[in-house]
């Protein structure tokens, strides 16, 4: 095998290698979905059909990006559409449509800031501050299941919070605590 054509079977294979490890909530076709949020310290709810026709939903994607925002400040920032992604492939995973409820979605760097003071457990450059991170249970279902089905996802950071009653999941690399 030439040099040239060993490239290039790496490189196909590398490739092919990449498609394979993508995580199961990647779909293509026009597929509708739809998410439904409970903000535990707010007490808004929200049913957002967040993806049509092969597309986001801008002005969905904004009422998400409301009822998620930092609820000690009011700022609202740019939730990541893969979270939400990440969110509709959990609820398919576990086979089942179920309202999210939420501890924390969007998190200033100020609140950020203040969490950490008090706690050890919260991150510095948290994944909140970015938009790409949520707390969630999701009503019907034990804690566990949620946490099983999220680590077999394989799409971002997986953390338990047991005694808390959440799960949290993210859009940065795979890890698990």
């Amino acid at each position: 095998m030439s040099l040239l054509s060993r490239r290039g079977f790496l490189a196909t294979a590398a490739a092919g290698t990449a498609v394979l490890a993508m995580p199961n909530i990647v779909r293509a076709g026009n597929d509708l979905r739809r998410l439904s949020f409970h903000n535990l310290h707010t007490e808004e709810r929200l049913r957002a059909t967040y993806w049509v026709d092969g597309r986001y939903d801008k002005g969905a994607l904004g009422e998400i990006n409301e009822v998620l925002r930092d609820f000690r400040t009011g700022e609202v920032f740019p939730i990541d559409p893969k979270l939400m992604d990440l969110l509709d492939g959990l609820q398919r995973t576990l086979g089942k449509e179920s309202t999210y409820a939420v501890i924390s979605g969007y998190r200033s760097p100020k609140t950020n800031a203040m969490l950490r003071g008090n706690s050890g457990g919260v991150a510095r450059k948290s994944f909140h501050m970015k938009g790409q991170a949520i707390d969630i249970a999701m009503g019907g279902v034990d804690l566990r299941a949620v946490h099983r089905a999220a680590l077999d996802l394989q799409a971002g950071g997986v953390g338990l919070y047991a005694k808390s009653g959440f799960v949290h999941v993210d859009t940065g690399p795979v890890r698990t605590w």
